[in-house]
């Protein structure tokens, strides 16, 4: 099978840029032929307000070369991962022209709120949900803090909603946790053309045994990833067991400071994946505790692949990939005095969490294996072309 994957990069590459370059290994491990088409968003910073707004209604360049390039790789399957904001929904009008399945994975709510997260000065917020038009999204100028490019994001969606993009040209539409899943539905996709399928890990890496016992977190250092609740948490610990945080974002200089005033808190910065992994094996666990509705939550099953239990905030998509109290624990989002308790009650009992240990990466095998997602995007592909 030829297979077309398109992905709008971010800045910052890692989350669904992760997803995206992952899957279409994952393809062309199993023998398909796959063909990247991808645009950076370096490229939006070169680009006055109006050509931003146009491209991510219609953009017509992207329209024409997509025509061409399937004609030439003439692809069974056209799989979309993020198409905001330079690719626009002009390319699943492109693939649906020349007879190919349009397939288009979820990676954050940007059809049901303008930026994508469902989270609003420092709480969930869910004002567009289901409404008509997305106009206290752009109100508030909740993209890029933008009433403009709010704007452009709320056109783009109704404009869309209008045409019948996804009733009538996306032949399917993935979801990666029930929840998100749950989510769309409400927000107004068609149910019948949603699919449920969880992200994996390709190659999958070696558990490891947390023999160095510190805490770990690994993400983007802002609000809506509960990074003010993880530093007041480990304040209210008093140094009980270190914690290493690994990212970058606009909250570093908070964690800075954090790192200088708070016993046992040190900053890695970034690191690359294969870094990341040898932190994780050796960590006692790792702490998740997002305040918006994560879509899934990468980082976590790469922790259960580690063998590295997880305590993380019952919310969102994260909240189904944790089984409370076997592969770790789920505390109340936003409470650090919850978080704290959460982690003395892993510290006060070394045996559950061995055990934990075994039976994350066991969770693991079972749901986030390369093998079991081919199977089911195989599934998907077949379902779709019927």
């Amino acid at each position: 099978m030829r297979i077309l994957t398109v992905h709008n990069y971010y800045q910052q590459v890692g989350g669904e840029d992760t997803v995206f370059s992952t899957e279409s290994d994952l393809l062309e491990s199993y023998g398909h032929e796959v063909r990247r088409y991808t645009v950076h968003n370096d490229k939006v910073e070169q680009m006055n307000a109006f050509s931003l707004a146009t491209a991510t209604l219609w953009n017509g360049k992207i329209y024409q070369e997509l025509r061409e390039i399937i004609r030439d790789f003439r692809p069974q399957v056209a799989h979309f991962h993020n198409t905001f904001p330079l690719i626009s929904p002009a390319a699943f009008y492109a693939a649906k022209a020349e007879g190919v399945l349009v397939v288009q994975t979820l990676h954050n709510y940007r059809l049901l709120c303008p930026n994508g997260l469902f989270f609003r000065d420092g709480k969930v917020c869910e004002d567009c949900l289901g409404q008509p038009v997305h106009w206290q999204g752009v109100k508030n100028a909740c993209y890029r803090d933008s009433q403009i490019a709010s704007g452009a994001v709320a056109t783009m969606t109704k404009l869309h909603e209008l045409l019948g993009t996804w009733t009538k040209v996306v032949d399917i539409l993935i979801a990666n946790s029930h929840f998100a899943l749950d989510k769309f539905i409400q927000g107004g996709l068609p149910k019948e053309k949603l699919e449920f399928k969880p992200n994996f890990l390709h190659p999958a890496p070696q558990p490891g045994k947390g023999e160095e016992g510190y805490a770990l977190f690994v993400g983007r250092l802002a609000p809506e990833k509960g990074t003010g609740t993880l530093l007041a948490a480990w304040e209210r610990l008093g140094g009980k067991i270190p914690l290493k945080i690994v990212g970058d974002g606009p909250l570093a200089a908070k964690v800075t400071e954090a790192a200088q005033q708070i016993p046992g808190v040190e900053w890695l910065g970034r690191k690359p994946l294969k870094e990341v992994y040898e932190l994780m094996g050796k960590a006692a666990f790792l702490v998740f505790p997002s305040e918006w509705y994560e879509t899934f939550g990468l980082v976590a099953i790469e922790a259960l692949a580690k063998g590295t239990p997880v305590i993380a905030a019952n919310i969102g998509a994260i909240a189904e990939l944790i089984d409370h109290n076997r592969t770790g624990l789920l505390f109340s989002p936003g409470d650090a005095v919850d978080l704290a308790l959460k982690v003395e009650s892993l510290l006060l009992n070394p045996k559950k969490l061995a055990d934990m240990r075994q039976q994350a990466r066991a969770e693991f095998e079972a749901k986030y294996t390369a093998v079991e997602n081919y199977r089911r995007l195989m599934e998907i592909y077949a379902k779709s072309a019927k």
